[in-house]
């Protein structure tokens, strides 16, 4: 890899993974300050990448998921060509992920091996996954030339917000400034074998409450019925103090809004990775999921789960349909992390 060329970075697809990529991002400008990074990723994660100070273009992938659309991507791949890129860095594991830069003639095209792109990449990894346990790990070891040892310390992601755009969101959501604030992200999209119950999230709603906090429920439109069910669960007289922001706001409303908030109450999904991109006082409550993978990338963290005989079992649904995991995961654990992370004045 030349400095002062242009690196085509391949974006994962979630929200979570695209907040961690931001560590191979920083790798890149650490050793290349005056490479240009470009990234090919959803239209969905523009506002992600636009609090992302390394990334100078993000460049719209149109193509869904699991999508060939052969035609769509020879055209995309024409219009990259005329860019120059030095090298692409391919972070899915699809051989369709990998299409585009091979057909953009990208010279150097490196990624790990995974669905017969033998012919697709020319700098093909070999994954030990022992060697490299994290997902991040695995996203800047790509950084770095083959058989190069990691960083001891890798670096983490760091989400620069517009603070300046929070007064003004405030007064278009009704949201008051003199308290301090708890954000409850109760939704996941992976699925519900990683959504800590809502009546856990009320009790611990109530308990901050009592402490003279408000509460701002942050996700997407999806999660609306279980954050409203999480304030139907609260006393009459403390729901005016817990707001349903989920479906409300846009994504960069909601990164810009969490930048100010005091702690954060999250299960295992893409706006906790935010939080804790935004250095924000997190409590992860963990399901059928596991932190020895993709673990919030923050100092200031409670990472919280219960050993079950069936877990983790990476489900989306819990196969034996109890939900153990989560329902006996007390919210008691989860207010005494708090009361740990934020002491009480």
């Amino acid at each position: 890899m030349v400095s002062g060329k242009k690196i085509l970075i391949i974006g994962p697809s979630w929200i979570g993974d695209m907040v961690m990529a931001q560590s191979l991002f920083i790798l890149l400008k650490q050793q290349f300050p005056d490479v240009q990074i470009h990234v090919l990723a959803p239209a969905w994660s523009r506002p992600l990448l636009a609090r992302m100070p390394e990334v100078e273009r993000a460049i719209d992938m149109p193509v869904g998921h699991g999508s060939l659309m052969w035609s769509v991507r020879r055209r995309i791949a024409r219009e990259l060509r005329a860019e120059g890129y030095s090298q692409a860095i391919v972070l899915p594991n699809s051989l369709k992920s990998a299409l585009i830069p091979w057909l953009a003639r990208i010279p150097l095209r490196t990624g790990w091996k995974g669905e017969m792109r033998y012919l697709l990449l020319n700098d093909l990894r070999h994954l030990d996954k022992q060697q490299y346990p994290l997902m991040v790990q695995r996203f800047d070891a790509l950084a770095l030339p083959e058989g190069t040892a990691l960083p001891t310390s890798l670096p983490a992601p760091d989400l620069h917000a517009k603070t300046d755009r929070v007064p003004a969101l405030r007064q278009q959501f009704g949201l008051q400034a003199n308290q301090n604030i708890l954000a409850l992200c109760p939704g996941a999209e992976f699925g519900p074998a990683k959504r800590w119950p809502e009546q856990h999230y009320t009790t611990v709603a109530a308990h901050q409450i009592a402490r003279g906090w408000q509460i701002w429920l942050l996700g997407s439109a999806k999660d609306r019925p279980v954050a409203q069910a999480i304030i139907d669960g609260l006393p009459e007289q403390q729901r005016d103090q817990c707001h349903n922001l989920a479906g409300k706001t846009s994504l960069d409303e909601a990164i810009d809004l969490m930048s100010v908030v005091d702690a954060v109450v999250s299960n295992d999904s893409g706006l906790m990775h935010i939080a804790a991109a935004l250095n924000r006082p997190l409590v992860v409550v963990y399901g059928s999921t596991s932190p020895a993978f993709t673990p919030p990338l923050n100092d200031e963290v409670a990472i919280l789960s219960i050993p079950v005989d069936c877990g983790p079992c990476f489900k989306r649904e819990c196969p034996l349909g109890h939900l153990k995991c989560l329902v006996e995961l007390y919210p008691e654990r989860v207010t005494a992390a708090l009361d740990r992370l934020v002491p009480a004045p």
